[in-house]
């Protein structure tokens, strides 16, 4: 949620930086009348109130206090309606004015690139070569029915559209993803949690994904609970109303499963692992001091490019422009790894400094020494991986044209063997 005391004090900057994106600045106006009829309000209250107040000292000092407080009685009422009109006006005023400021985006950072789709995000760099392949690649689809390692159709048959079913190597692929993910992350310094799945309306609002996201959301409605889109959610959340002191920053991973019911533009990948309504990934969180957070977005961009790096996928790294980033984030880098069976890159992770947006939201404060004044930290999320994205740039970049696939070596170490043979058999051979 956004500084409603910055809107006050330079509205044209939150105007400029609201410009940038496409819901626009219309906000700004509306929010600041009715910010403006608010502050008139509770002025008005308290002056009533000390008017008031000033009437019943006036009384005790009186020689004949009875006298005087029958003269002045009319009047102390008058006022005490004048007062209860005036403080009526000012729940009402705060609820519109959280409602609207609910439903704005962060402000970007200075440095975000402008633009108006994902057309015009920006390049930052490019690492490791596309294979050259002596055959044509294959989509992961193709590969892994071959190899009887992915099951679409009885998942189908389980749950509908856009569900996945991973067998024998596919799964035992999937889970040496997930742990070598984490090993990487502890050994950077991150803490690992084990987090719920559902979580409150609360949480679900407090990190920004209600109420923009509702229709995305998987939902119990007898609970009221929320099956969680990201791990972000519930780590983000953890210190929600705590006061941080001489903690920061605080990294945090989690696997787990992720449930959205929007999985895409209809019609659009429909086949194959890209857009599920269930899928896994391996998350990574920083909570940092506002002074660090751009160096700290870097770091955690860093550790997610670390294990393409690790795993020899090619991939770039993009930097969003004002239209693609995210309602949460001030800035985002999105990692896209190159899928030669689909001959284009595609996102694998994004890596998010979310500044004060969500901290304000859920009240992590943090003080600099133990007589500072509270401030809101600055909070940061990046994948670090999408599973099962993962598992399809392993199945197109490492196929072999006798529809076998190699493990990357980095892996291996997870997975026990190195080879899915054409029949979806394993085999350690180096």
């Amino acid at each position: 949620m956004l500084d409603l005391a910055l809107l006050r004090r330079d509205p044209e900057r939150v105007r400029r930086a609201a410009a940038r994106r496409p819901a626009g600045a219309a906000f700004v106006d509306d929010v600041v009348a009715l910010d403006t009829q608010l502050r008139a309000a509770r002025t008005a209250s308290e002056s009533l109130k000390a008017e008031k107040n000033a009437l019943t000292a006036q009384i005790s000092k009186a020689a004949d206090r009875g006298a005087e407080a029958q003269r002045l009685r009319p009047e102390i009422a008058a006022l005490d309606a004048r007062i209860a009109e005036a403080a009526a006006s000012v729940p009402a005023l705060e609820e519109r004015i959280d409602a609207l400021l609910a439903d704005v985006p962060n402000l970007l950072d200075d440095s975000v690139p402008d633009g108006f789709g994902e057309d015009d995000n920006v390049l930052v760099r490019t690492e490791g070569t596309p294979r050259d392949f002596t055959f044509a690649p294959k989509p992961h689809w193709e590969v892994g029915e071959a190899l009887g390692i992915l099951d679409f159709e009885r998942a189908t048959k389980l749950s509908g559209s856009r569900f996945s079913i991973l067998r024998g190597a596919g799964a035992q692929l999937s889970r040496a993803l997930a742990s070598y993910f984490l090993s990487r992350a502890s050994e950077r310094g991150y803490v690992e949690i084990v987090p719920p799945l559902l979580v409150t309306r609360d949480t679900m609002w407090s990190t920004g994904q209600l109420t923009k996201f509702a229709d995305a959301m998987f939902r119990d409605s007898d609970a009221d609970l929320f099956m969680i889109p990201t791990s972000e959610v519930p780590l983000v959340a953890m210190h929600a109303g705590e006061i941080l002191n001489d903690e920061l920053p605080l990294q945090y991973t989690a696997y787990s499963p992720c449930f959205r019911k929007e999985a895409g533009a209809a019609g659009q990948d429909t086949r194959g692992l890209i857009r599920q309504h269930q899928f896994e990934k391996v998350e990574m969180i920083w909570l940092a001091d506002p002074e660090r957070s751009f160096e700290a977005l870097e770091r955690l961009t860093a550790d997610a490019c670390a294990l393409l790096d690790e795993l020899e996928l090619p991939y770039r790294v993009m930097a969003l422009c004002s239209a693609d980033v995210g309602f949460n984030s001030a800035k985002t880098y999105d990692l896209e790894v190159w899928l030669p069976g689909q001959n284009r890159y595609r996102e694998i992770s994004s890596c998010s400094n979310c500044t004060d947006f969500q901290a304000r939201r859920t009240g992590i404060r943090f003080r600099r020494d133990a007589k500072a004044k509270p401030e809101f930290v600055h909070t940061l999320n990046g994948s670090g991986l999408a599973i099962g994205r993962t598992l399809v740039a392993i199945l197109e970049n490492y196929q072999e044209a006798d529809g076998s696939v190699a493990v990357p070596k980095a892996l291996v170490p997870f997975t026990g063997f190195d080879t899915i043979a054409a029949d979806g058999s394993t085999a350690r051979s180096r």
